[in-house]
């Protein structure tokens, strides 16, 4: 089963699209909302070098952005 992790935070009107996404395709998620533990915004921009959200990592692979395309490709790898 795939493990799909989205990194967002609150007002970000890309996470919101990103979620509506994976919900519409029935993908299981589990989302991480990095403004509030700071900490963990700073090991996202040490893993992957972007300090922007959305942030999907599908099985170990990471997408920048709200990528529904390339979501979909990683889910299928």
């Amino acid at each position: 089963m795939s493990t799909v992790t989205v990194y967002t935070t609150t007002r970000c009107p890309y996470c919101v699209m990103l979620k509506n996404f994976l919900a519409d395709q029935n993908i299981p998620f589990k989302e991480v909302n990095v403004e509030v533990n700071p900490e963990i915004m700073n090991q996202l921009v040490a893993k992957t070098g972007q300090m922007g959200v959305p942030q999907t990592e599908v099985n170990g692979k990471w997408v920048i952005g709200y990528d529904p395309n390339n979501i979909m490709l990683a889910l299928r790898n």
